[in-house]
């Protein structure tokens, strides 16, 4: 069994073979998906799909959140209307996709709204409260922010006790990986794994612990090697386990058998049910 922990299924793109997409995941060996929100729409668009597929072959699960980039706006009404998302169905098991995206602000020729830093640091801890508040992981984006994002987590798992999460597509390099794992966090790896000039995520790769490591596709992005340029899907996990594999020195058995245990033990899958 394997678990793709951050999987967009509820994208516009899956909407014409989402039935095909879930049967060749289960043919691959993808038993389970989570599907993070990335705004209050998209968060409800999750629930309502991991509504509709609470069992086999392919069970999904849902984590609502407002992505850094979308927070512009980010208010009182957006927090409640997320408190509430997460409490209207276990199907919900962690808030997300939050955090800090410094990347995107910066680019001159962006044709979309993208919130600055400081309010994105903003709806970022109000979501880790929300997070704190409902007894819930969180799923991390951090781009261009690793101080900034380790920073506010650090203040964040010092204040209560069992809060925790991983850092989505993690790309701290090696620098911040002990930080990573020092607060107690996951690291979930991607397609880009897969990449021939990706040294630093081999290296992140050859050292994480077995025990903190979560296997994601980020579908309908970052697709791995050999389908990289197409639309990526939970299927083409099992190209991200095999790469981690050769770098560690491991079985894919033993990738697969660690990854779906952490994936069960963050997101207590099989328990909220």
């Amino acid at each position: 069994m394997i678990i793709d922990t951050h999987a967009h299924l509820q994208h516009k793109q899956y909407a014409q073979d989402l039935d095909a997409v879930l049967t060749r995941a289960v043919q691959s060996g993808v038993q389970a998906a989570l599907l993070p929100g990335t705004d209050v729409e998209d968060s409800r668009a999750a629930v309502a799909l991991a509504k509709r597929h609470t069992s086999g072959p392919c069970v999904l699960y849902a984590a609502v959140g407002v992505h850094p980039t979308a927070t512009g706006d980010f208010g009182p009404a957006d927090l409640k209307a997320l408190h509430a998302l997460a409490q209207s169905s276990p199907r919900v098991v962690a808030i997300g996709e939050i955090g800090l995206d410094y990347y995107w602000p910066r680019q001159p020729n962006r044709r979309w709204p993208c919130a600055e830093p400081g309010v994105q640091r903003l709806a970022f801890k109000a979501q880790l409260g929300l997070a704190a508040d409902l007894g819930l992981p969180v799923i991390v984006h951090d781009r261009d922010a690793h101080e900034d994002t380790l920073r506010l987590l650090r203040d964040w798992v010092a204040d209560g006790s069992g809060r925790t999460g991983v850092l989505h597509a993690y790309a701290g390099g090696p620098e911040f990986l002990q930080a990573t794992l020092d607060l107690g966090f996951c690291v979930g790896m991607d397609g880009p794994v897969t990449f021939g000039n990706a040294a630093d995520l081999h290296a992140v790769a050859r050292v994480v612990p077995l025990d903190r490591l979560l296997l994601e596709t980020d579908a309908p992005y970052l697709t791995p090697h050999p389908h990289r340029g197409k639309r990526n899907e939970p299927a083409y996990l099992t190209y991200v386990a095999q790469r981690i594999a050769e770098l560690k020195g491991v079985t894919v058995k033993q990738i697969t058998k660690a990854t779906t245990a952490n994936a069960q033990r963050l997101f207590s899958l099989g328990v909220r049910s």
